[in-house]
């Protein structure tokens, strides 16, 4: 078997985005400690409608703004990606026959 060679370039890539997300969850984490947010807090907070339906409509929102993005981003290129063509079915010598 032979060893992966991953592109050096992926690696630094993966490495930027695993450091940036634990930085940005342990600031988020203490922005709301200094803010006063305790898990009790927070739960209290939870449990109004308003809260909830913000917790779900904000990352269905997100989504949807990037879905959107990445069609106009297709449209702007001027080239839609098509998809490959089926594979047309050879007929052998030995399928011709009855």
């Amino acid at each position: 078997m032979q060893p992966s060679k991953a592109i050096p370039r992926r690696k630094k890539v993966r490495l930027a985005v695993a450091l940036g997300s634990s930085v940005a969850c342990l600031g988020a984490a203490s922005i709301a400690l200094l803010g006063g947010v305790t898990p009790a807090v927070a739960a209290n907070i939870a449990s109004q409608p308003d809260a909830q339906i913000a917790v779900f409509m904000v990352p269905l929102t997100l989504l949807l703004m990037v879905m959107l993005f990445e069609a106009a981003r297709f449209i702007w290129r001027g080239r839609i990606p098509v998809q490959t063509p089926a594979k047309r079915s050879l007929k052998t010598h030995w399928q011709g026959r009855n």
